[in-house]
């Protein structure tokens, strides 16, 4: 019966993998087809860009489901049965009979949810394990009692699966868990995507895993309504980024932007690094109201007066006319770049007034001489005057958020001295801290797109001038043999009868072809639809600023550890970050399962935070593996760490080794690891790899090597402790910091 069950379970694997060779067939004929057709009507060209652009989705998707493509079965007690996989596939027959079962499917929940205790009308749950297109063992497991059928694939230990996948050697890249998701983890995955939504967990938990897979969730439950606002997966660090870069892929969704906060400024990478005292300085919210008030400072009063050459004499712009003039834009509650049309209007009113005044004066005393057309005219020439509008330009600036933000920081004002001092400086590399500061000018002062906007319709007004043009021609061209028949069976429609100068015209406009994603990263004022942040506990209450203008509907999911907070200017409590914006409107959820340390090394990694507060509980460890952390006392560090990698690699070829040290050590260690990844964004799939703490967030290795952790703060110490998941080594030249005192050499 095994081997006969197992037999079957390969014909339909076969037989799925036929279908989807098929289907990823079929949409690369589609593809190829229409590459060629680049000529032809706007119309046509549009068609084939759309068809091009659904196909490459269905082959990314194809491509995805290729490996792990069925991974479960589902038996019911009324008869219906199910194969769940990595995407839905259907027969080629009239009513497209689905052969396997997306995960993300409501009729899939029981394969993550049944237990005995609540079946879900399951009689019995199978999962395939599969290498490549091979079926390679199957595990069932009995959830109807009554059931006396046996195939000989019953499993004692219905936690095997997931101890075999905890227990596999590290790639570099995270692998999705959509074979292994945990009841808990699943009820995360599936909630309603309607407000704000944080995940709390320690390390090891499966937070991070588990927001990605509820963004492919999200992403196929409403599917119309977020590709078209699109996904904002938000991470700490490029090396993050790089190492979960796979995994919705992998669930066939690509369309999610996936950005640093460094990165959340179009048009600026954020490179440069700041002060802990410079950071938590910039990202507190108390920077809002010093740059609001530093824009106002920008809209200046002359001193006393500013003389303006004119044809028609001089023209003089007084601290009282200015005022007014500022007062009335102020009024309009625009931003600064938005107000300073009105700003300039009442300026040159002012001033045509002011010249009306002189020129018009009668020397006897009566009404002034000049006509409207008269005083028009004088306006006209105010108005465009290069003399004038460069007054106007020194009073009331247009600036740029960049401009804005350099010019702050140089001079740093409406800040205590000390602060001011922190992150006073001149150029520079922006850092990550000052993209919150910089998303926050661009707010204050507003885009004045009107001169973009007029030549838009210039050109607009041209190709339509131009449509006539051609429809003109079409009208004229009738034969005088056609204008002398009037039967109505022989006309004959053309396009002057069936469209008009405007739409044609429109046809000819070249459209945006851009994913939502990839014109969401260009556009600062973009509102996604949902906006996923990892780590949020590191976010400072500007960047908090930042993604809540990112996201007006306030659709979030928030991951992350308090305990693990170690940016200076980092929120922490999920209160204080999040009563700004949404109050007490936002729910919480745990997860307190540790799937990634194992018992020994978590019992090391919490005394940590423990030494600072003892009533600490960590996350509780599933695992054991009988292999207890060890450190080790040296006076030549760099020798001490390569020898120890040299004696661990030796141990197991396989998996990936992470050696995370303070960043001032991490050069000096990489040059005696020939071959080791170090940098921003090291490549991770390296056997060997230097990371600072602040790199380690959020990644894992079967064996890290911890390097002078008295160097550490207490919450970079317990995040560097608790990345691996077999082995873990210290290394030190001094005392081992309070927690790792009980750590034996």
């Amino acid at each position: 019966m095994s081997n006969e069950e197992l037999r079957k379970e390969q014909e339909f694997v076969d037989l799925l993998h036929e279908r989807l060779d098929a289907l990823r067939s079929g949409a690369r004929t589609a593809i190829d087809q229409a590459l060629p057709r680049t000529s032809g009507t706007f119309q046509a060209r549009l068609e084939r860009d759309v068809l091009l652009a659904e196909q490459a989705e269905l082959l990314a998707g194809f491509d995805a489901g290729e490996h792990g493509l069925c991974f479960g079965r589902l038996a019911f007690r009324d008869g219906r049965d199910h194969h769940i996989g990595r995407i839905g596939i259907r027969r080629a027959d009239a009513e497209r009979t689905p052969l396997v079962i997306d995960w993300r499917a409501d009729v899939a929940r029981p394969f993550y949810l049944a237990t005995g205790h609540t079946p879900m009308g399951l009689r019995r749950r199978r999962h395939l394990t599969t290498e490549g297109r091979r079926v390679t063992a199957l595990h069932d497991e009995i959830l109807d009692l009554t059931d006396r059928e046996r195939t000989g694939h019953e499993e004692a230990d219905a936690d095997a699966l997931l101890l075999a996948s905890l227990d596999a050697a590290r790639t570099g890249r995270m692998h999705d868990i959509v074979q292994t998701i945990q009841a808990d983890q699943d009820r995360i995955i599936r909630a309603p995507h309607h407000g704000v939504l944080v995940v709390e967990g320690g390390p090891g938990t499966g937070k991070t895993v588990v927001a990605l897979h509820r963004a492919a969730y999200l992403l196929y439950a409403h599917r119309e309504q977020l590709a078209r606002r699109a996904v904002l997966i938000v991470g700490p660090n490029p090396a993050f980024l790089s190492y979960i870069g796979q995994v919705l892929p992998s669930l066939g969704e690509t369309g999610v932007l996936l950005a640093t906060p460094g990165e959340l400024f179009p048009g600026v990478t954020a490179t440069g690094t700041d002060s802990p005292r410079a950071a938590a300085v910039k990202g507190d919210v108390r920077m809002a109201e010093a740059l609001a008030r530093f824009v106002s400072d920008q809209q200046t009063l002359p001193d006393p007066v500013v003389v303006i050459e004119h044809e028609d004499g001089e023209l003089h712009l007084d601290a009282a006319l200015v005022a007014e003039a500022r007062r009335r834009a102020r009024d309009t509650k625009l931003p600064h770049n938005l107000a300073r049309p009105h700003f300039a209007f009442h300026v040159i009113d002012a001033l045509t007034a002011q010249l009306t005044e002189r020129l018009g004066a009668d020397p006897y005393g009566g009404p002034n001489l000049l006509g409207p057309d008269d005083v028009a005219q004088l306006g006209k020439a105010i108005a465009t005057s290069h003399d004038v509008h460069g007054a106007i330009g020194e009073l009331w600036p247009r600036l740029t958020a960049q401009e804005l933000v350099a010019d702050f920081l140089t001079e740093p004002v409406h800040l205590p001295e000390a602060d001011a001092a922190a992150i006073r400086r001149s150029g520079g590399a922006w850092t990550p801290a000052d993209v919150a500061l910089l998303d926050e000018a661009a707010e204050l002062l507003g885009e004045d797109d009107s001169a973009a906007r007029a030549a838009a319709e210039a050109e607009r007004q041209e190709l339509v001038a131009y449509a006539q043009g051609v429809l003109d021609l079409s009208y004229g061209s009738r034969t005088q043999e056609f204008e002398d028949r009037d039967d109505e069976e022989s006309e004959v429609l053309a396009a002057h009868d069936l469209i008009d100068a405007d739409r044609l015209a429109e046809r000819q406009e070249e459209a945006d072809r851009r994913s939502a994603a990839e014109r969401a990263a260009a556009d600062r004022t973009w509102a996604f639809g949902h906006v996923i942040v990892d780590e949020a506990q590191e976010l400072s209450p500007m960047l908090w600023r930042l993604l809540m203008r990112r996201c007006p509907t306030r659709s979030m999911t928030l991951v992350g550890d308090p305990a693990q907070t170690s940016e200076p200017g980092g929120c922490g409590a999920w209160e204080a970050a999040l009563a700004p914006y949404v109050e007490d409107r936002w729910e919480h959820v745990r997860l307190g399962l540790n799937y990634r340390t194992p018992t020994e090394i978590m019992t090391v990694a919490a005394e940590v935070p423990r030494a600072a507060d003892p009533s600490f509980v960590p996350p509780r460890s599933i695992r054991s593996t009988g292999v207890r952390p060890w450190a080790e006392r040296t006076d030549d560090l760099p020798r001490a760490v390569a020898e120890a990698v040299a004696r661990e690699t030796a141990r197991d070829g396989r998996g990936r080794l992470a050696v995370i040290a303070p960043r001032e050590h991490c050069a000096a260690l990489a040059a005696v690891l020939p071959g080791a990844a170090v940098g921003p964004a090291p490549d991770l799939t390296r056997p060997v790899v230097v990371l600072d703490p602040r790199q380690a967030k959020g990644l894992e290795f079967d064996t890290v090597l911890v390097a002078e952790p008295a160097e550490f703060g207490s919450s970079d110490l317990y995040v560097a402790l608790t990345r691996a998941t077999q082995r873990l080594g210290v290394l030190h030249t001094g005392a081992l910091p309070a927690g790792l005192t009980a750590l034996a050499d």
